[in-house]
């Protein structure tokens, strides 16, 4: 697969049976559909705000960034705003195929998982093992 965003190499990295699609050159991220959730879960998150029925449901938004291909059919992928201020705008098939999500936007919607929940203060650093582990991540502010 190409990346959608640079057209750089994509690798899967695997993560508790989870296959992630990952640019080496721009550090996006492709999720098939239901992944983002599925990591949400495994990480012990709710990911229940991130199914693919929810995010293709979200208003698309008009932006200055060029529309993305999705790198399974090829169409358009819309750009909606997911979680709480400050809001990330992330790319997803209207097919529901899956989401791109440009480097360091995984992170900032995890993170934002992680400080509604109330039990987070363990969750923490396994978030951020995980990040750094497959992602190579870095803190954003």
């Amino acid at each position: 697969m190409d990346c959608p965003a640079c057209k750089g190499v994509v690798v899967v990295v695997e993560h508790e049976r989870i296959e992630i699609d990952y640019c080496t050159k721009c550090f996006g991220v492709w999720l098939d559909a239901g992944e983002l959730e599925l990591l949400l879960e495994r990480l012990a998150l709710d990911g229940s705000a991130f199914a693919m029925d929810v995010l293709m449901s979200l208003p698309a938004q008009e932006v200055a960034e060029k529309a993305r291909p999705c790198p399974i059919c090829r169409k358009k992928m819309s750009k909606v705003l997911v979680g709480a201020q400050p809001v990330v705008l992330i790319d997803v098939c209207s097919r529901g195929h899956g989401l791109w999500l440009d480097s360091g936007e995984l992170h900032r919607i995890i993170e934002q998982v992680v400080s509604v929940d109330p039990r987070a203060i363990d969750k923490e650093s396994k978030v951020v093992a995980f990040l750094g582990k497959v992602f190579k991540a870095v803190r954003y502010p």
